[in-house]
């Protein structure tokens, strides 16, 4: 088996399956490391790599709509990466150290690394089904690609009443539901749990953020499971076809029904990891990898959504889907590959963080609130706020509405270990370092 200094030494064939934020990041990052050996991203999304965070948001509402390339095309030509579009990796051979594509080709790896993300998850609900179809006339939709993006488009210009029904109460639930009203539609949002968000925030900005939503004109609905989806046409055959073309009714288990032209759903996404469990690596709530992002096979990488690291900060295997996660193991994996990081050294690992626009709130997200048993609220205005979670005197996480400072004096104590002054919190006083940090926690 080669080691890690003959495969440096002679730069060998890297290829990358997936081209978003990890997949891209990391292929440059290899470049600026010194790289010169071969480099192959393949990507089954036809589209030159994109950000993918806007699509929700200033994509959807854009007047002319395109994606934002992450590189523009010319960039992976003068660095001559083999940008493969349009290809499906369908088999990982890690004995032979090659891979299959969907068209029959074959390409070999010295080391492989994988970036295949999540996609959308469709629930098993009767009558759903028709969301994974690629007719162009389908009125059930996901928001994670562009092309959902384009589509979901498409369906609002082309409704009658502009009534949509979004399926699932979470972050990209509640950015579609802004974007959409921005647009002038009507938008029902249906949630399973007591409260939207219920899994990742707290009941204080669950509910700011539901009453939000209803002042922008939204219906909330939670506690609802959803059953069925039908056909209005099916429901009323003698009414005349046209009449309910690209209509569909949501059936909810308590017996309500809700119209619409289309619907979005948003509960929630599966990893792609499939290809990783066919090359033999160990994949738990994600591909398991090392401080490196090493997989259990040593000639395998895998970063971003699909990835599970151990946390030195929190202490605790963690799967993160954020761009910032995304980016920093496409930097760390490609310094392990060029030799400016060694196996076993001690890497700096970043705070998590996340962000979310949703109408005239920008919501900034800081480390993790899982286990927190106190929160404290800060109230700065109206609708500007944050909410610091804490177990015992340790800060686990902050959350800031149109509170940029807060969240940057967030990320400093959870980052530099700092204890926080909980009655400065509560204080009417202006939040600033010299009333909010007591000292450096032991």
């Amino acid at each position: 088996m080669q080691s890690a200094e003959e495969f440096r030494s002679n730069n060998g064939a890297v290829v990358i399956i997936g081209a978003s934020h990890a997949g891209v990041n990391f292929a440059f990052n290899l470049l600026q490391q010194g790289w010169t050996g071969c480099i192959t991203l393949i990507e089954r999304d036809p589209e030159l790599p994109y950000h993918r965070p806007p699509l929700s948001k200033k994509t959807l509402q854009s007047a002319e709509l395109k994606s934002t390339p992450l590189k523009a095309e010319k960039a992976y030509k003068d660095n001559n990466i083999e940008l493969k579009l349009g290809y499906e990796v369908t088999v990982v051979n890690h004995s032979a150290k090659q891979l299959t594509l969907n068209d029959g080709q074959y390409i070999h790896y010295d080391k492989l690394i994988i970036a295949t993300g999540c996609r959308a998850f469709i629930p098993p609900i009767s009558g759903m089904d028709v969301a994974e179809t690629s007719n162009t006339n389908r009125s059930i939709f996901t928001m994670r690609t562009f092309a959902d993006t384009t589509a979901i488009k498409a369906a609002l210009n082309n409704s009658s009443d502009k009534q949509v029904v979004i399926i699932g109460g979470g972050y990209i639930g509640l950015e579609s539901a802004a974007s959409l009203i921005a647009m002038g539609a009507k938008v029902t949002v249906i949630e399973k749990q007591p409260k939207i968000l219920s899994r990742v925030t707290s009941a204080v900005m669950s509910d700011f953020l539901t009453e939000l939503h209803l002042s922008k004109g939204a219906e909330i609905l939670t506690g609802k499971d959803v059953i069925e989806v039908k056909q209005l046409s099916h429901q009323y055959p003698h009414q005349p076809s046209h009449q309910y073309q690209h209509k569909q009714v949501v059936v909810c288990g308590d017996g309500s029904e809700y119209c619409a032209d289309f619907i979005i759903v948003g509960v929630g996404v599966r990893l792609n990891s499939q290809l990783a469990l066919d090359a033999g690596v160990e994949v738990e709530q994600g591909i398991k990898v090392n401080e490196a992002c090493q997989t259990s096979n040593e000639d395998i990488f895998a970063i971003g959504d699909c990835t599970q690291q151990f946390s030195s900060l929190y202490q605790r295997w963690i799967r993160l889907e954020s761009v910032q996660n995304a980016v920093d193991q496409a930097k760390i994996a490609a310094q392990f590959l060029t030799g400016k990081l060694s196996q076993g050294e001690p890497v700096q690992q970043t705070v998590p963080w996340f962000w979310s626009d949703q109408y005239n709130c920008k919501l900034q997200i800081v480390g993790l609130s899982d286990g927190y048993d106190e929160l404290l609220v800060k109230q700065e205005s109206v609708d500007q706020f944050s909410v610091w979670y804490f177990k015992a005197d340790k800060l686990l996480c902050v959350e800031a509405v149109n509170y940029a400072k807060a969240y940057v004096l967030g990320t400093q104590a959870i980052k530099q270990n700092l204890l926080v002054d909980k009655t400065a919190l509560q204080s009417r006083d202006a939040l600033s370092k010299e009333i909010l940090f007591l000292a450096v926690s032991n």
